[in-house]
């Protein structure tokens, strides 16, 4: 065995060493540790003599500086791009056109996925349960994602700067006692950039587990306003919401014909808000509401209805206000497929065939209310219908929600009468005293 050996740095840099003093100290890096050498990257290199004197061919210092310069750019990017994300998720307040996206992509597969295994579900309660699990679960595990695509980014990023024996394990671990501030104290950062890198870190983990915890407030806050206004269609429209069922209850002539007209501009302010709400925040869209025959999409669906028949077929009421609403809640189910770039759909099922329509029209005119039966009247239906049942027909297939009929000939119970203690409470109409009665006269 030859008494001297070379270590080479790099392409130009050669280090003569006795070969005696190695073999007393054992290794390079008992050799280190002796001072007989010191170098900046002493932890690479340290690894690399050490499986050449073991007789394992390893390539030059300069391929662990390559190396670390690698992790470095990697991490730094993933840090970059997860940061971009949850900056376009949650702070953002508008619609991100760029091409690709990691949280666009998760939720198609989630929920593809979700959708899936639902259909081994049995139908009924229990697959409308399991699909309402998907919004805040599907929610969670992204915030989990981006913690750990964090932390092993910042992992990368220490390792990179300060090479631990542990290897990138120990620089993960570091990273995420860092990230979390936990801070136990068996690993800490030595060197001025590692101490740096730390504080960064620490700030980041701080700041990122503040939004997300001022985020789900105002989440659930717009979840809680456009729950509300579905609530109150259970007494006006029933349950599944129908528009022919709104203009039986709240015909448009009397007393009746404000109550219409005040719920035409509240559904239009209503309408606004979902549209906003759903742009600013897509996940409310796999949020379920606490009834399993009520939805957003639902609806939607009926007011869209309701200004539709106001404008081709019924008169009595403010057409202006129809189609102020008509404009506003058709605006939010064409801009909602484009958030989730689902396409109209085909609609299955005619929601209002002909012979159905004149039935309802025959109810219409039972109760009072002033009808327009002819063939203009009847095309312009249908060509209302069609600016939005396609759009309603994508909704509804993607996010696994019926659209309802615009009169169902099954008529069940609303919401509001029935109770699992007490017997079901009679139909709206039944409610007070008649007027006539001179009971209290």
């Amino acid at each position: 065995m030859p008494s001297r050996t070379t270590l080479t740095l790099g392409r130009s840099l050669a280090l003569p060493l006795d070969r005696s003093l190695l073999l007393e100290c054992g290794s390079l890096s008992g050799f280190l540790d002796q001072g007989w050498l010191r170098w900046p990257l002493r932890s690479g290199l340290v690894e690399q003599w050490d499986r050449a004197w073991a007789g394992v061919p390893v390539g030059s210092v300069a391929g662990a500086l390559s190396m670390r310069t690698t992790a470095a750019i990697l991490g730094i990017a993933l840090i970059l791009f997860v940061l971009l994300e949850a900056f376009e998720a949650l702070v953002l307040p508008r619609r991100v056109l760029r091409p690709f996206r990691f949280t666009r992509l998760y939720y198609r597969f989630a929920w593809r996925a979700w959708g899936l295994v639902a259909g081994f579900v049995p139908t009924g309660r229990r697959r409308q349960t399991f699909l309402s699990v998907f919004g805040p679960l599907s929610l969670l595990v992204l915030f989990g994602v981006w913690a750990v695509a964090l932390i092993a980014g910042f992992g990368l990023v220490h390792q990179a700067l300060t090479p631990r024996d542990g290897g990138l394990a120990d620089a993960i671990y570091l990273s995420g006692t860092t990230f979390t501030t936990l801070g136990y104290g068996d690993l800490t950062p030595t060197t001025p950039a590692s101490k740096a890198l730390a504080v960064a870190e620490a700030a980041t983990g701080f700041g990122f587990f503040a939004v997300v915890i001022a985020y789900l407030p105002v989440l659930y806050q717009a979840f809680g306003r456009r729950e509300a206004f579905i609530a109150l269609l259970d007494a006006r429209a029933g349950s599944p919401p129908a528009a022919g069922r709104l203009f039986l209850r709240t015909p448009p002539t009397g007393d009746a014909g404000a109550c219409l007209t005040g719920f035409l501009t509240e559904a239009e302010r209503w309408g606004s808000e979902v549209l906003e709400a759903h742009l600013s925040f897509p996940v409310l869209g796999f949020y379920r509401s606490q009834h399993d025959n009520q939805s957003w999409l639902s609806a939607l669906a009926c007011i869209l209805d309701v200004s539709a028949l106001l404008l081709t077929v019924v008169e009595g009421s403010s057409r202006t206000q129809a189609r102020l609403t008509f404009a506003m809640t058709r605006h939010a189910v064409v801009d909602l497929g484009l958030v989730i770039h689902r396409q109209p759909g085909v609609p299955g099922e005619d929601r209002l065939p002909p012979a159905r329509l004149n039935e309802l029209l025959a109810a219409f005119r039972a109760i009072g209310v002033k009808v327009r039966d002819d063939d203009e009247a009847r095309a312009k239906l249908a060509d209302l219908r069609g600016l939005y049942e396609p759009f309603l027909a994508g909704l509804g297939t993607y996010f696994r929600l019926t659209v309802p009929e615009v009169w169902p000939i099954d008529e069940g119970p609303d919401n509001w009468r029935t109770s699992a203690w007490v017997r079901r409470a009679g139909p709206l109409v039944s409610l007070g005293v008649d007027p006539r009665d001179d009971h209290f006269g």
